[in-house]
């Protein structure tokens, strides 16, 4: 009796762990963003650096879309931005407002949970993307109607399909690509390449 008990207990002990993490490690790796698969896949921090550099000399408004764990939003924040992110899955934005406080910029981030196309993003001229290519075309048609002329749009392991680039740094997962809407909407584009060179 005693050890069918012992049995029973030691059953439901392992059955509810394993619920738990399930629960947790779920919405993780679930998609992010309904009309496109998007798992969540943490920026590297090469990725992360030059998504920085991307944004030197850069003021105003920044927001992350899809921010995942927020860490390109609270490392904008620690470059002085003020920063948002956007990211449909609970766990993670609850996840990014405790690193935000645990890294003492919480007072210049905040997080969303939202659906990304049902955003405006009007009031930001600086924005983050990590995309995959079935969203990019009609994100591309979204930021350009919604976002003011001295917008520059930062796209990271896929670029736009119709915008020139004009700036990119990095190689391979890590590359990223900046956009000025200014020359994307038909002026003349002017494509500088970030050489290992011009950055040491």
């Amino acid at each position: 009796s005693s050890r069918r008990s012992w049995g029973l207990l030691v059953t439901a002990g392992v059955g509810g762990t394993l619920l738990a993490l399930y629960a947790v490690v779920i919405p993780f790796v679930t998609p992010a963003l309904r009309k496109v698969c998007l798992p969540f896949v943490p920026a590297t921090s090469t990725q992360i650096q030059n998504v920085l550099k991307m944004l030197e000399n850069r003021s105003g408004s920044l927001v992350d879309i899809g921010s995942g764990d927020g860490r390109i939003v609270i490392a904008a924040a620690k470059k002085g931005f003020k920063a948002v992110g956007y990211e449909l899955n609970p766990w993670l934005v609850w996840y990014s407002r405790y690193c935000a406080w645990r890294d003492g910029v919480h007072q210049n981030t905040k997080f969303y949970i939202s659906d990304l196309w049902k955003v405006s993003f009007s009031c930001y001229t600086n924005v983050v993307v990590f995309g995959v290519p079935q969203m990019m075309p009609q994100l591309e048609k979204k930021l350009e109607e919604e976002l003011g002329y001295n917008a520059r749009i930062i796209a990271c392991r896929f670029p736009f399909p119709s915008w020139i680039p004009d700036h990119t740094s990095g190689e391979g997962i890590d590359t990223v690509w900046a956009y000025d809407l200014k020359h994307s909407r038909g002026c003349e584009t002017k494509s500088l390449e970030i050489t290992p060179e011009m950055e040491s």
